[in-house]
């Protein structure tokens, strides 16, 4: 494992919140730090904080709308161009619900689509670096996981914005454990965790929910998992917070993970 401050880091969703508790984070021990956002004046806002509190000056920000595959796609590629290695992606992002439902520039459940479907392609488009580097994976899932049913994976029926967000943090578990399955033997690793419950961050402030704890304490967790030397051979398991816990018992079903990815795979075009 690499000294923090040569390491280059990826954190999605890093302009407010959780996002740019982390990076801030892992700044200030030094790394190198890709901060993504969809806003290009929150994004130089949230690099002008990160310089200002760590006096770290390799932050570099990178825009792309996670409701948009092909924006992803675009990160992807600006990520493999720009930098000679990647060794932790954190894949952070991810919205709340609409009280009604709403699609993706690409005709999918909004929330699946930000939350689970850009996460899984970006990985997947970052792997060969990720290989090359043994790098780690963690991402950022929830407590609140609803069993899915693949026939209706977009919620055509019985909609509601938690179930969503529930579904695609689901979701995202079963795919830290299916991709930690496959990769085993490559030397990356993937974990996932719940990094707490309604903390202060502005999709929990937008809900109408009053925060029960600070954004800094999940960044905490989220930081453990990225590179805390006691995890450096740990991959597949979901943590709550920084202990390791149970996920919905859908995620630990072979053939459940595998008609996930294959399908997956077929909305994403990454077969």
């Amino acid at each position: 494992m690499k000294p923090i401050n040569e390491q280059t880091i990826l954190v999605t969703g890093a302009t407010d919140g959780i996002g740019i508790q982390t990076a801030i984070d892992l700044a200030a021990r030094g790394a190198t730090v890709i901060v993504h956002g969809r806003s290009d004046e929150r994004g130089r806002a949230a690099v002008e904080q990160i310089v200002r509190l760590t006096g770290n000056e390799n932050i570099r920000f990178h825009k792309a709308d996670f409701s948009s595959l092909a924006e992803v796609k675009r990160l992807a590629a600006e990520v493999q161009a720009e930098y000679a290695s990647l060794d932790v992606l954190i894949n952070n992002a991810g919205i709340g619900g609409p009280g009604k439902r709403a699609l993706s520039r690409d005709g999918y459940e909004l929330q699946l689509a930000v939350n689970y479907l850009a996460p899984f392609l970006l990985t997947g488009l970052l792997l060969p670096m990720l290989v090359a580097n043994s790098a780690r994976i963690v991402n950022v899932a929830s407590s609140g996981q609803k069993r899915i049913d693949l026939s209706n994976f977009m919620l055509e029926q019985g909609y509601s914005p938690f179930a969503a967000y529930q579904q695609s943090k689901l979701a995202l578990v079963a795919f830290t454990f299916e991709l930690a399955e496959t990769f085993r033997s490559t030397g990356i690793t993937c974990n996932c965790l719940h990094p707490g419950t309604y903390l202060d961050t502005k999709m929990v402030r937008e809900s109408g929910i009053t925060p029960l704890g600070s954004a800094c304490s999940g960044a905490d967790a989220v930081v453990y998992l990225a590179v805390s030397s006691e995890l450096e051979r740990v991959t597949g398991k979901y943590f709550d917070r920084k202990k390791e816990s149970c996920a919905d018992k859908q995620a630990y079903d072979d053939e459940f993970r595998r008609r996930l990815w294959e399908l997956s795979a077929r909305l994403t075009g990454l077969e």
